[in-house]
C-alpha cells in the first residue's frame, strides 16, 4: 500500500500562476522540501491502523494528544525509516517502490507495544520520570530509561545512586526506584549495601523501542541547535 505525504498547498503549489510572494511568505520562506509530496509506502495498512491506535490509547486515556511530529515519526518508522527526517530525506517527486531494506508494519507493531507507548507518557519533555505508572508492567518498561543513566565502568555509593535517580525523576521517590531497580537485577549491590553497580543486562525488543522512541522525544522537545549538548550533558551525568 502506498501513498502520498504532502504539505496542504503542495497541488496548488503545481497549479495556479506564479504571483508576487507576499510580506509575510518573504519573513517566512518555505523551502522546496516543505511543498514536496513524499512517498509513503508500508507493507500492511491494516497493521499500520493497529499500531497506530494501540500507541494513541494512553494519549487518549491521559486527555492529551500526541505531538505532529510524533505521528509523523510513527508512520515514518512503519515505513523503515529512522524518522520522519530520514523519511524526508530519501524522498522523491514521484511514487516509488519501496526498498529491499523496508521493515513491514507488523514488525514494527511488535516493538513499540501499549505498555510501552504508556511509559513514553510519564517522562517530561527533558527525558525525565515525572509520575510512577499505576500499572505493574508499564512500571518495568520505564525503569529502563534511569537504568540507561548508570555507567557500567564505574561502581556507586548509595548516595550517589540517589543523586542520580533524583536527577533523571523528578516526583521525589528515589528509594522506590532504587528498590526496583534491584529488583529487576539491572542494578547490583554488595549486602552491607556499600556498593552498587549496573548490571550488564539485554533489553527486550519492546524495551529497545521504547527507549529509542522516548531517545526522539527527548530530542524534538529541544530547541535547534542544542541536541548535541544535551548529549554530552547525559554522558556527564551518567558517569558522574
Amino acid at each position: 500500500m502506498s501513498t502520498l505525504l504532502a504539505a496542504d498547498d503542495a497541488a496548488q503549489t503545481i497549479t495556479r500562476a506564479p504571483s508576487r510572494p507576499s510580506a509575510n511568505a518573504r519573513a517566512n520562506p518555505r523551502t522546496k522540501a516543505d511543498d514536496r509530496a513524499i512517498p509513503f509506502y508500508v507493507e500492511n495498512l491494516s497493521a499500520l491502523a493497529k499500531s497506530l491506535r494501540e500507541q494513541l490509547t494512553p494519549f487518549a486515556q491521559a486527555a492529551t494528544l500526541p505531538s505532529h511530529v510524533q505521528l509523523l515519526n510513527w508512520l515514518a518508522r512503519a515505513a523503515g525509516h529512522r524518522n520522519y527526517q530520514a523519511l524526508r530525506a530519501a524522498a522523491t517527486l514521484q511514487p516509488v517502490s519501496p526498498p529491499a531494506n523496508v521493515v513491514p508494519a507488523a514488525a514494527f507493531d511488535a516493538a513499540m507495544t501499549a505498555h510501552a507507548s504508556k511509559a513514553l507518557t510519564q517522562f517530561d519533555e527533558r527525558g525525565r520520570l515525572s509520575r510512577w505508572p499505576h500499572k505493574y508492567a508499564v512500571q518495568r518498561i520505564a525503569m529502563w530509561a534511569l537504568w540507561q543513566r548508570f555507567d557500567a565502568r564505574r561502581t556507586y555509593t548509595e548516595r550517589e545512586v540517589n543523586a542520580v535517580l533524583n536527577t533523571w525523576a523528578t516526583y521525589g521517590d528515589h528509594a522506590t526506584l532504587r528498590r526496583e531497580l534491584i529488583n529487576m537485577k539491572l542494578l547490583g549491590r554488595k549486602p552491607d549495601c556499600s556498593e552498587y553497580w549496573k548490571e550488564p543486562v539485554r533489553a527486550s525488543d519492546e524495551v529497545r523501542a521504547f527507549l529509542r522512541a522516548l531517545r526522539e522525544q527527548t530530542q524534538e522537545a529541544l530547541p535547534p541547535g542544542s541536541a548535541r549538548r544535551h548529549t554530552t550533558a547525559v554522558a556527564a551525568t551518567s558517569e558522574a
